[in-house]
């Protein structure tokens, strides 16, 4: 597998053929978000090459795909906040060669940073500070200030000075030396801090004109002398002059033609989505039955308590109604005034779905004198919060808004709260037959690799907290054993055999393995897992979480005994040595997580990794009420960048898609793809399933105030 040769006119127009089918398809779609700012060849608010100082919607997600001068760039854009956003590029140049670079094409990533300083205002323009390429090796990179102000009907105008790319043409003046392109050469990954905002300056600008909604003209001069291109390539542009061609969707989708540099001709198209505005998960889900409000004076009989039979037919009617609603009751305590419910979940992203569902159902199975409800949601036999609804509130806000019943429940541990699960659960065989993907990105050799095939998986729920369970592969195609890169750390080989795992394993055993979860005190959850615990590693696992019901932070503390898997995949182990060392049988980290409201969740890991290097992982991500999730990662160990390899050090973006939203109907289940640097052995960590913080968080208080608005539903 090659990648195509974009200097062909036939691949070229097979490329702008595609652009223009896939805008058509995404026109019609209505999940898309409607953005009326206008995107550059570098996949941000800009011109044609040059920023502006527009910014998207909070949440915006923006995909860019470019070609201009036989190049092309493909750009993943966040609006982080409604003043920061954040963008991945990736390039593939044609005839470019620094250095002793050989390949006939160079491929490059980078990383920007935009943060808007002042909002427009009907004298002042917006105004926004940006890092272009701010890391690696900086063949972009370039620091800028920026204004834009609208000036008339349709029309903005847009001014600027900047360093690095944006100060190579017409310099007016120097803020100190700016370490070359090439002295950071096969650094990548690394922060260039000592080149921002240092270098020449220069200034550039343009104007964007609307005579309508969907159609938007713009010029620009560019103040990129494109040196490096000049330099180590046959770019021939003479002119700093740039014009090109916007045209808008409905839906925002962007669709540009571009002349630039006085010869070349450029396309784009730009598409938008925002997980935040895209509805609430599910929606074609039936009705949950309304409220049973109770005969007036009802409440005070309890005649029922002295029927021995009164009980049983309660706990059979409440648990037929809650299976209607695809909902499990596990155990049920009944006593005159209050009822405590043990709930399993295995339908609602939106726990308060569920347990406002299963409320609804306890209003009309169980007597009218039991006032108190107890839900106590349990995930892996773990009881992991109690939430207290009162009977009388149900009745009287059914038709106020959620926040009203929030305001009157009450959520506290459920440690030892739950009744004991009734007998006949266990033992419970759930099973499931799907596709997988496994991507391989950013080998210089081939920046695009990928396995597809099929997957079955089981868990056996032998009791409350144990499950066996296994999952085995069979693939179907792909490329990720044409993967030749051998590792350069210095390190055991602990990910570099990944691609001899997916020459030899098809089929696979991907994992089979014997999980017990506990809850030994208050605050505390404990995972204890062994088998074959991933595709390449078997062994032992142990993890203990701290995790207040109402805090939104906590401790975890996580260690693994480990050996290699035979490459085939099936119930062999393998010798810990390999060419770059022996790989430790120890691995572990001390974790701490804090979720910092509207969406933001932190997690930093630090301890020994699987190659025996010692570090910390950082993690952001911003998560949405209808479970959509957008976030990065970075890992830095002891391994020194330049014996790394590619990449410097291990980190990457992800995008958590839930099944809901795709389907339309209530799921759990959620799909994460992770696009990161190449596979190394530095910074690697166990590929582990049900880690505790993620399986538990979602029950406690501060995730479940971010989703109560689904109680009613």
């Amino acid at each position: 597998m090659t990648a195509p040769d974009f200097r062909n006119r036939r691949v070229r127009r097979g490329l702008l053929v595609a652009m223009g089918c896939t805008v058509l398809l995404w026109a019609g779609r209505g999940a898309a978000q409607d953005v009326a700012t206008g995107f550059n060849l570098y996949g941000v608010p800009g011109l044609v090459e040059m920023p502006t100082a527009e910014t998207t919607p909070d949440a915006t997600i923006s995909n860019t795909l470019a070609t201009v001068g036989g190049d092309l760039r493909a750009t993943l854009r966040f609006q982080i906040t409604p003043r920061l956003s954040a963008a991945f590029r990736y390039v593939a140049i044609e005839g470019f060669r620094p250095d002793d670079w050989t390949a006939p094409r160079y491929y490059d990533r980078s990383f920007d940073l935009r943060y808007r300083i002042l909002t427009e205002g009907p004298r002042r323009p917006a105004v926004l500070i940006g890092l272009q390429d701010f890391v690696g090796t900086a063949l972009y990179g370039g620091e800028y200030l920026v204004a834009t102000k609208a000036v008339a009907p349709g029309l903005r105008v847009t001014g600027g000075v900047g360093w690095g790319r944006f100060g190579g043409r017409g310099a007016f003046g120097s803020t100190g030396e700016r370490p070359a392109f090439s002295e950071l050469l096969g650094e990548g990954g690394v922060p260039t801090h000592d080149r921002w905002f240092r270098g020449d300056v220069a200034a550039f600008g343009g104007l964007a004109w609307s005579p309508s909604r969907r159609l938007t003209f713009k010029a620009e001069y560019s103040s990129d002398d494109y040196e490096e291109e000049r330099r180590a390539g046959d770019f021939d542009g003479a002119s700093p002059w740039n014009v090109g061609l916007d045209y808008r969707f409905d839906n925002g989708t962007q669709l540009s033609l571009y002349h630039a540099y006085g010869t070349e001709l450029g396309a784009q198209v730009t598409l938008h989505f925002n997980p935040r505005t895209t509805g609430t998960p599910g929606g074609l889900e039936p009705a949950s039955y309304p409220v049973a409000v109770r005969p007036r004076e009802s409440a005070r009989d309890l005649g029922w308590t002295e029927d021995r039979e009164a009980a049983g037919a309660a706990r059979r009617t409440l648990a037929e109604l809650m299976a209607r609603d695809d909902l499990v009751l596990e155990g049920l305590s009944l006593e005159a005034r209050r009822a405590t419910v043990r709930l399993r979940n295995p339908t609602y992203g939106a726990v308060p779905q569920a347990i406002g569902r299963t409320a609804r159902a306890m209003t009309r199975a169980l007597p009218p004198s039991v006032e108190e409800f107890v839900i106590v949601p349990v995930e892996r036999g773990m009881e992991t919060s109690a939430v207290t609804l009162r009977r009388g509130d149900l009745e009287r806000l059914e038709t106020a808004a959620a926040a009203e019943m929030r305001a009157r429940a009450e959520i506290a541990d459920g440690w030892r709260r739950a009744p004991a699960p009734a007998p006949d659960l266990h033992p419970r065989l759930d099973w499931s037959i799907g596709p997988y993907v496994q991507l391989g990105v950013f080998d210089p050799d081939n920046p695009a690799r990928a396995d597809l095939g099929a997957r079955g998986a089981l868990a056996y729920h032998l009791r409350p907290g144990l499950v066996l369970s296994g999952a085995v592969t069979k693939k179907l195609g792909g490329t990720l054993d044409s993967v030749t890169r051998d590792g350069e750390s210095g390190l055991p080989y602990v990910r570099t055999d990944r691609r001899l795992y997916a020459a030899r394993g098809d089929p696979a055993i991907e994992h089979l393995t014997l999980a017990r979860f506990g809850r030994p005190a208050r605050d505390l959850y404990t995972r204890v897992t062994a088998g074959y615990l991933e595709t390449m590693y078997a062994g032992l696992s142990g993890e203990l979480l701290w995790k207040p019901v109402d805090s939104r932070t906590a401790l975890g503390a996580e260690l693994n005994l480990v050996q290699p898997r035979a490459f085939t995949q099936g119930f062999g182990l393998r010798d810990r040595d390999t060419p770059g060392g022996t790989i430790p049988r120890l691995n572990g980290h001390l974790s701490l997580y804090h979720a910092f409201g509207d969406g933001f969740h932190a997690r930093i890991d630090a301890g020994r990794y699987l190659a025996g290097d010692w570090g910390m992982t950082v993690a952001l991500d911003r998560e949405f009420p209808n479970g959509w999730r957008v976030g990065a990662y970075a890992t830095v160990t002891d391994a020194p960048f330049e014996a790394f390899g590619e990449g410097s050090f291990d980190k990457g973006i992800r995008l958590t898609v839930p099944l809901s939203a795709v389907a339309n109907r209530p799921s759990r289940v959620t799909n994460t793809v992770t696009i990161q640097s190449l596979t190394r052995d530095g910074g690697a960590r166990l590929n582990l399933r049900d880690r505790l913080y993620e399986t538990v968080r979602d029950n406690h208080g501060p995730d479940l105030a971010a989703s109560w608005g689904r109680f009613w539903r």
